[in-house]
């Protein structure tokens, strides 16, 4: 198990580097630490007994090292982990009003429009995973909408990183209804309501969201559509200041009415259900987008919408150590990197290296590198090209490649493995970077043990940055390079009708036939690398699922990006990490480069115990809690 942290000066004196955390949170006087620290047991005064005199934060008898700084959240009847406490706390009201684990996700991504709207949205797109507690099965929904028909992928790549041609068809909203079809159990009307409340009547702007808009505030201004919402006055809102999106409320309330109309005449809860999807797919919202989009020269159009269908699949699988491993498959690439990332470490002894030391983190590191180069390399929308799925999650290709990691030194970005297909690795300048990406992602367990985690996204950071007309809806930048290729020969470059590749991948996993854990991340490049380390923290180091979220974590960033063999690859460190790990890991040849302490993912997850009582963890590296119940 990762060590507890401690504070600086106790580390300077049992002989000990000092960590980038340490110093960052010691607060305790050097004399009185040291006074405290060289007495010996029986030196120090007796504790005195009585009430409270031997609280867990009593002076005398506190914890001298933590290693979580949040408490795990007990759910005994269920609960959420999202990336915002009201988004979880309408989830848990969908489940204390009798709703499945589908009512309370889809009560919670609509919440998150709301008060997370840089991340996520009801014309976004995202992936799920499920589990059906009664059958024992794990599903996929992907809920990805494609480039539209009219796309011109000769255009600018700068024109699909913001504003109308940057346009993805929007997907969240219908794989919410397909969520609440086929697992839910409550109307839409009700699913909808925190969501229509928060955005009518107004909820406190988290600080980080204010600060979002601040900081974006230049390229928001310059889509009326989108000041008028997020620049009241022409200002960023407050932090903490009463916001509202009166647009989207609108929305909202139209589709529950939709949904409510066709109950009234005496519809099935599918056929409403339907009714509600209609409106948005083919009617009113449609249509406006539709309008919008061409009036101001962009390519979606309401065949477009009309075209669109969520889909159910079988996740990618593995098994790490005798646990079964459940993501998201193509067109997300995180289930494949996730896969093999799990398959190459497997080779190696890793739980017998100490969590922060150089030669752990250079394998996580090294397997990363192995796995992006080859995913980045096959995977594509299946309808345009063959991906060869079986192969790059096999056992014997992580043997094959593991072939390639030094566990003494750092090699260079590497080619994806030839799979003897007709597709060459690149060898021309790419036309343009990648540009970053920003999601969010949830996980529910409901009271007979149903689990779904979801992970959604807008793509960017508030995505094409254009509400789309008076919906008060953004849709997801996906055409941008990242998620589509840079080099035109590859089946991921954009195209019309093409689904451009998410980072999404939600994760449930299962040990011996039962529920052991579901978790997702946001982080654009990272969210694979994140769930990765999150996922071995608790099988290898057998960490609870806060202090697995909590621990430091590591990023690789490729300039110009994983698409090109060779980048240039600069390994992130969240500074918490000891200064001796971060010499040892430039010793292996890395190009190291600190980050922020708390910065790298932000995982939602639930670990559920031998005994079966699910614990959950918020990430305290974004505004995520959990809630149970």
């Amino acid at each position: 198990m990762r060590e507890p942290v401690q504070t600086a000066e106790a580390r300077r004196l049992s002989g000990a580097s000092i960590g980038r955390r340490e110093l960052l949170l010691g607060t305790m006087s050097g004399a009185a630490f040291a006074l405290a620290s060289t007495q010996t047991a029986s030196a120090r005064p007796a504790v005195q007994t009585g009430v409270g005199r031997q609280a867990p934060d009593a002076p005398a008898s506190g914890a001298a090292t933590v290693s979580a700084h949040r408490v795990e959240v007990p759910m005994p009847h269920g609960g959420v982990a999202a990336g915002h406490p009201l988004a979880s706390m309408a989830g848990v009201r969908m489940l204390m009003q009798g709703g499945s684990a589908a009512d309370a996700a889809v009560a919670a991504m609509a919440v998150l429009n709301v008060v997370e709207p840089w991340a996520s949205g009801a014309a976004g797109n995202g992936f799920a995973t499920c589990l059906d507690k009664k059958t024992g099965e794990v599903t996929s929904l992907a809920f990805t909408g494609a480039a539209p028909g009219l796309l011109d992928n000769q255009v600018d790549p700068a024109e699909l990183v913001a504003g109308h041609k940057a346009v993805v068809t929007p997907g969240a909203f219908g794989g919410w209804i397909e969520l609440a079809r086929r697992f839910g159990r409550l109307p839409l009307s009700t699913l909808l309501e925190p969501a229509i409340g928060y955005a009518r009547d107004g909820h406190p702007m988290d600080a980080s969201i204010a600060d979002t808009i601040r900081r974006q505030q230049a390229a928001l201004a310059r889509y009326p559509t989108t000041a008028a919402i997020y620049l009241p006055g022409g200002q960023p809102p407050a932090a903490r200041s009463l916001f509202r999106n009166l647009p989207l409320a609108n929305t909202f309330q139209a589709l529950a009415d939709a949904e409510t109309a066709a109950l009234a005449t005496g519809a099935d809860r599918s056929t409403a259900l339907q009714a509600a999807y209609d409106y948005f797919y083919s009617g009113p919202v449609a249509r406006e987008m539709s309008r919008f989009s061409e009036a101001g020269g962009g390519w979606l159009r309401l065949k477009d919408m009309q075209d669109y269908r969520p889909g159910w699949s079988a996740p990618v699988s593995t098994n790490y150590r005798g646990v079964d491993i459940y993501c998201s498959p193509v067109t997300s690439r995180t289930g494949l990197e996730m896969c093999e990332q799990l398959n190459l470490l497997e080779g190696f002894d890793f739980a017998s290296l100490p969590p922060d030391s150089p030669q752990a983190l250079h394998l996580i590191a090294e397997t990363i590198k192995v796995a992006k180069s080859d995913v980045y390399r096959y995977a594509a929308d299946p309808a345009s090209a063959v991906v060869p799925t079986d192969v790059l999650i096999s056992k014997a290709f992580a043997d094959q490649r593991r072939r390639l990691i030094n566990p003494q030194a750092a090699i260079a970005y590497p080619t994806g493995a030839d799979l003897s297909t007709s597709r060459p690795a690149p060898r021309r300048r790419p036309r343009a970077s990648s540009v970053p990406g920003d999601t969010t992602s949830l996980s529910v367990i409901d009271s007979d043990g149903n689990a779904i985690a979801c992970t959604t996204t807008l793509g960017g950071g508030f995505g094409t940055l254009l509400v789309m007309g008076d919906t008060g809806l953004i849709c997801n930048n996906g055409l941008r390079v990242g998620s589509t290729a840079p080099y035109r020969d590859h089946p991921n470059f954009v195209a019309p009708g093409r689904i451009p590749l998410l980072g999404n991948g939600p994760v449930i996993v299962k040990q011996d036939g039962r529920l052991r854990m579901l978790f997702g991340s946001p982080g654009g490049e990272t969210i694979g690398q994140t769930q990765f380390q999150t996922l071995v923290n608790v099988i290898d180091r057998g960490m609870s699922i806060q202090e697995a979220i909590e621990a430091p974590r590591i990023a690789l960033d490729a300039e110009p990006g994983f698409y090109t063999p060779g980048a240039a690859i600069r390994l992130q460190m969240e500074a918490r990490f000891p200064l001796a790990t971060f010499a040892g890991l430039t010793a292996m040849g890395h190009k190291v480069e600190p980050v922020g302490p708390y910065s790298i993912g932000s995982i939602q997850g639930i670990l559920v115990s031998a005994d079966g009582q699910p614990m959950a963890g918020g990430d305290p590296r974004r505004m995520g809690y959990a809630v149970g119940y």
